[in-house]
């Protein structure tokens, strides 16, 4: 699949990671320990993904494969480090 419409949810627990799934199937495959750590789910946007676009965090193959094989990508905080490299890369460029 190299095109799919998305809903994206951002946690109520941690304000840097998100779940990506099928905007038909919404949360109905998210089980439910990650619900637990992931908290109440806020709705931040409903995109159409596919190859030809980009995703400032994450691959877009990587999260159209996961969403389609596990119904949902969740997308974690970078760590301190890689947080930083994409700092100074941002600055790099300025």
């Amino acid at each position: 699949m190299s095109k799919q419409i998305c809903k994206i949810y951002r946690s109520s627990k941690n304000e840097a990671m998100y779940l990506y799934v099928d905007h038909q199937e919404d949360l109905d495959r998210i089980p439910e320990p990650l619900l637990q750590r992931f908290g109440k789910p806020k709705l931040a946007m409903t995109l159409a993904l596919s190859l030809d676009k980009k995703l400032a965090r994450a691959d877009i193959a990587k999260v159209l494969e996961a969403i389609r094989e596990q119904g949902y990508y969740l997308q974690l905080p970078p760590s301190p480090e890689a947080y930083m490299q994409e700092l100074r890369n941002k600055n790099d460029k300025l």
